[in-house]
């Protein structure tokens, strides 16, 4: 990989990432049609080591890919009457404005499905508590401040959804989709604390078995406690993966636990009409267990996101896309890492070593493009075009060899 010497210092590759100054007076006429505002190290918007004057209308989005005018990879449908008119209808560009609305959009959507799940869970956790004041229901009791921990985890991703939301800083370059990395780390440690009440909850049922009163309203709260998380499970589950936000799928996951808590609580409550008092924490440890799979799914996929891992199928489809552009002869290093729920691409492209520098600044352009329409939710990436070596030719980065380390 070539993305770490950009030539910074002044010495810029002939065949670089597409950074470059006109001379004084020229005008720049990169051979490209295309603005693409947050282009890594081809930025074309808005960057004073590549100022343009000129306009690029290009109405066509990256998110949802729903242009016909452009390549879309075999299999995929063709868009519908409803899609092509709105395709037409709603503005849309390539320029860094637009797409950085569009990272915007993917956190308000968050935030709203977190204010709805603060409401639902809010709402059923109060019910739930009334109900626990007349019954004395341990297994209630459990569920419901299972219910309340799962509500409060809205925090901490609300926190990180509105941090998202801030511009990069020079210290903190990438911004700070990160804090919604984090955010999921502290919603795995609340699935955590969760298994462990509902086990302690369980185990002190075992040893301490005594009747519950009012059975028929314990029942009534269980169901609502259980309809309550399964929404919001639902919601935030599919909000989650339509942003790309793993810490909201995670809370998602968490909020589809408490609705098996929910459940345990209705069979123990149908144990104990029967005169079987041990059923309640018997099915609370079984819940218990499902709780801890639950905890393990969340916290591979949060895990993951942390140390940079994406699903290999984006590299294979980003690396096809790279290579059905012209002008690219090979594929070297191609990097891809999720920050919060966008993702930015780093890669090196081997070009023809006699074409000038606008060619190879050109063909890193419509690579980034390229990358841009394959790879859903890309905000960026930095493109470095390396010549093709000749025989018998040196290494052209043979002096940054000793800089390199595994």
């Amino acid at each position: 990989m070539h993305d770490r010497h950009h030539h910074e210092d002044g010495h810029h590759d002939e065949h670089g990432s597409g950074l470059h100054r006109p001379a004084p007076g020229e005008p720049d006429r990169a051979e490209h049609r295309h603005p693409h505002g947050e282009h890594g190290r081809t930025e074309h918007a808005a960057s004073p080591a590549h100022p343009h004057a000129h306009p690029h209308p290009h109405p066509h989005p990256h998110g949802d890919h729903e242009h016909a005018a452009h390549h879309h990879p075999a299999g995929d449908p063709p868009p519908g009457l409803i899609r092509r008119l709105r395709h037409r209808l709603a503005p849309h560009s390539h320029d860094t404005a637009d797409r950085v609305d569009a990272a915007l959009e993917s956190s308000a959507r968050g935030m709203r499905a977190l204010w709805a799940s603060l409401a639902v869970l809010g709402t059923t956790a109060l019910v739930q508590a009334v109900v626990v004041a007349l019954s004395g229901s341990v297994a209630l009791l459990g569920d419901t401040v299972h219910n309340a921990a799962d509500a409060l985890t809205a925090v901490p991703l609300g926190i990180a959804f509105v941090l998202g939301r801030r511009a990069a800083t020079r210290r903190f370059t990438y911004g700070y989709g990160r804090a919604e990395d984090l955010a999921g780390v502290v919603i795995v440690l609340t699935i955590a604390a969760s298994a462990c009440f509902a086990a302690w909850a369980a185990v002190g049922r075992l040893l301490d078995p005594h009747p519950v009163r009012h059975l028929p309203v314990v029942a009534v709260a269980a169901l609502i406690g259980f309809a309550g998380n399964e929404w919001v499970a639902r919601h935030r589950i599919r909000v989650g993966r339509e942003i790309g936000s793993a810490a909201l799928v995670a809370d998602g996951l968490h909020a589809r636990t408490d609705a098996f808590t929910s459940l345990a609580v209705l069979v123990g409550a149908g144990g104990s009409a029967l005169g079987r008092q041990l059923a309640d924490p018997l099915v609370g440890l079984a819940i218990t267990v499902a709780i801890l799979v639950v905890l393990r799914d969340a916290a591979r996929e949060v895990f993951r996101r942390v140390m940079d891992a994406v699903e290999p199928e984006l590299v294979d489809r980003a690396e096809q896309a790279l290579r059905d552009v012209a002008g690219v002869r090979d594929v070297g290093e191609l990097r891809l890492r999720w920050i919060g729920h966008r993702l930015r691409g780093e890669v090196a492209v081997v070009v023809d070593g006699e074409v000038t520098v606008r060619r190879a600044h050109a063909i890193a352009v419509e690579a980034e493009h390229a990358l841009l329409h394959a790879v859903p939710k890309l905000t960026a990436a930095l493109v470095h075009a390396d010549p093709a070596p000749l025989p018998g030719e040196a290494d052209p980065h043979g002096r940054l060899a000793h800089h390199v380390t595994a």
